[in-house]
């Protein structure tokens, strides 16, 4: 029986784009680059702020195929091709390398030894470097590989293999492959087959020609196809944001510091050369300010298009995108269109003064509800064995200067703190002590130029402590709004440089029509107070304490403190950091550090206790 694959159109930027192993019904395959997709059929996105920031020319989405009843089984799509090509049959165990001359439409690859036909699977392992290369193993040295190069040499057939599976054994142990061919019979199990075994990389990926391997040095990992090493997409996301008359840089005063730098002359007769970058990287670490904002500068001193430096789609490191959509989000007037509505709303306390509830109104300012968003998400490219390994382009061939994309529409709720409490917080010692011993373990991670994309040049405690404050909302409103967590997102705006102090949480669904509204009705008052306040209470406590309250590093590098699964990871794909610079001590206190909402934790429980004492 004829049977029909799909990936839905936003799965191909995440989590199957280019460079990823899709697994399905019990088949594997790798997505191709953008080199290979259909010339017709693609879908323009637009998002000039985006592309500028990248330095591309647009995006396009996969084409969208239809719906069961009316597919057309031969329109273009976004390419896929199996892998890996080594398979084996569960009946007789031979394995076959297949080919894409053996592929017939529609149809599972087949065992052609076994009668009826039974269906191929694929082999869990597969090969890997740093430089991004993905292979299969060489299933045939591998069973030779206990022998010496002389014995290798007499073995005359490289693809008579067998993958066996012994009773006598467990684990890995009993797996082997085996030489069929006659008069060799050499065999090795896969005890050990995780690792290095010197064995070469083919300097290509699977969907690429054979004419455009190159020659790579690295060592070989052999890892598990589904291994989480195997693939780290590097995307970007922007909101669709009305243009406004903000400018770029709207910090004045950073702006000026730039200025009066004692190098800003120096940056300007210098512009466009190699030396250029020292002298921007050194007025940056002077005065706090991100690539944008002296690009912008440099490109109005100098009467020269800004560069696209700070975010080439080559290089792991995001562009600031946080500057215009805080300016859209703080407006005294929100500007709006079709894909952009925004009202002012309020946590419905002004009138409040008793406790918990005026103390919740004074640690929070302006509530905003998106009844509509649009973000655009794209695929730059990914690396392979570790994040900050070579960046691999979803175009391999570089000839191409578009980006594949989606576009997802949805809503969501914009809340900013008390600017005075939050500055006061900020300048306690306790709370910039604990920011260090971060910022130190931050420094000698190897994810350190990523994350400090979002933070900015310095850690900041308000970084830290909005970013915590999102996933506990995040984490309250799942319980609240029916959303599931792996359904919102959050977007952190913490430059102290550019005087930011808030968060975004929202759903964004493939849906054109976007989403239901149940998560801005959650924003209204008096709902989102409520909120809060269980959110507050409910992060006062997590089941893994004391020992989650008083660590004093872990998750990756150490980058989290009282933070785990138990009471405030998320999904990564709701995280921009990849859940880490997490501390649940900053917002609720404890481990000797004033949290920003201590105090609301303290009157919650006094006033519960009067509570129980009236009844």
């Amino acid at each position: 029986m004829s049977r029909t694959l799909r990936v839905r159109q936003s799965q191909t930027v995440l989590p199957f784009g280019v460079g990823a192993v899709f697994d399905i019904q019990g088949e594997s395959f790798v997505a191709a680059g953008i080199g290979d997709w259909p010339t017709k059929g693609k879908q323009r996105i637009e998002s000039p702020r985006l592309a500028s920031r990248l330095g591309v020319s647009g995006f396009y989405a996969a084409p969208a195929t239809t719906n069961d009843r009316f597919d057309i089984p031969d329109a273009p799509g976004a390419p896929y091709i199996r892998f890996p090509t080594w398979l084996f049959c569960g009946a007789c165990r031979r394995m076959k390398r297949w080919r894409i001359a053996d592929e017939k439409p529609g149809q599972p690859p087949r065992c052609p030894s076994c009668s009826p036909a039974r269906t191929l699977a694929p082999m869990r392992f597969v090969q890997i470097c740093q430089d991004g290369h993905l292979g299969d193993v060489d299933w045939w040295y591998w069973a030779h590989s206990r022998r010496d190069a002389n014995e290798r040499r007499q073995c005359g057939e490289r693809e008579k293999l067998r993958f066996l599976v012994s009773e006598r054994a467990s684990s890995l142990e009993a797996l082997s492959v085996a030489c069929t061919a006659k008069g060799c019979g050499a065999a090795r199990d896969l005890l050990d087959i995780l690792g290095t075994h010197g064995m070469r990389c083919s300097g290509r990926n699977p969907w690429q020609r054979a004419s455009e391997a190159v020659e790579c040095t690295r060592p070989v990992q052999i890892v598990q196809r589904t291994a989480g090493n195997l693939y780290y997409p590097i995307t970007h996301s922007a909101l669709d944001i009305p243009e406004t008359d903000v400018p770029a840089y709207a910090d004045d005063a950073l702006a000026a510091r730039v200025r009066e730098h004692e190098l800003w002359v120096s940056l300007c007769r210098v512009a466009g050369t190699p030396r250029a970058s020292v002298f921007q990287t050194m007025i940056q670490e002077d005065t706090g300010a991100d690539d944008s904002l002296v690009e912008a500068l440099l490109a109005e001193e100098t009467g020269q298009a800004p560069t696209a430096s700070a975010g080439t789609p080559t290089g792991s490191a995001r562009p600031d995108l946080s500057r215009e959509e805080w300016a859209a989000f703080t407006a005294p007037a929100p500007p709006a269109t079709r894909d952009f509505a925004l009202r002012e709303s309020t946590l419905g306390l002004a009138g409040e003064t008793a406790d918990p509830w005026a103390s919740l109104g004074r640690r929070f300012g302006r509530v905003v509800l998106a009844d509509r968003l649009r973000e655009v998400r794209a695929l730059s490219g990914f690396t392979r064995v570790s994040p900050d390994a070579t960046v691999v382009p979803v175009d391999t061939a570089r000839r191409l200067k578009w980006l594949p994309a989606v576009e997802v529409f949805g809503e969501g709720i914009f809340l900013t703190l008390n600017k005075a409490e939050l500055t006061a917080w900020e300048g306690d010692k306790d709370v910039r002590k604990r920011v260090d011993g971060m910022r130190a373990d931050l420094d000698r991670s190897f994810q350190r130029e990523r994350l400090e994309s979002l933070t900015g040049p310095e850690l900041a405690p308000r970084f830290v402590l909005l970013h915590t404050l999102a996933h506990l909302l995040i984490r309250q409103l799942s319980f609240e709004s029916g959303y599931t967590t792996a359904s919102l997102r959050e977007r952190i705006y913490a430059r102290p440089e550019q005087d930011q102090y808030g968060i975004l949480v929202y759903t964004a669904a493939g849906d054109a029509e976007g989403t239901l509204g149940g998560l801005v009705r959650q924003g209204e008052p008096p709902r989102l107070a409520e909120t809060l306040l269980r959110m507050t209470e409910a992060a006062a406590w997590c089941s893994a304490d004391p020992l989650c309250a008083e660590h004093t590093g872990q998750g990756f590098d150490n980058l989290n403190r009282a933070a785990c699964h138990a009471c405030a990871l998320l999904p990564e794909t709701s995280c921009e950091t990849g859940n880490t610079l997490l501390d649940r001590a900053l917002v609720v206190g404890g481990g000797h550090v004033p949290g920003y909402l201590e105090s609301i934790v303290t009157a919650s429980r006094v006033a519960a206790i009067g509570a129980l004492e009236q009844a």
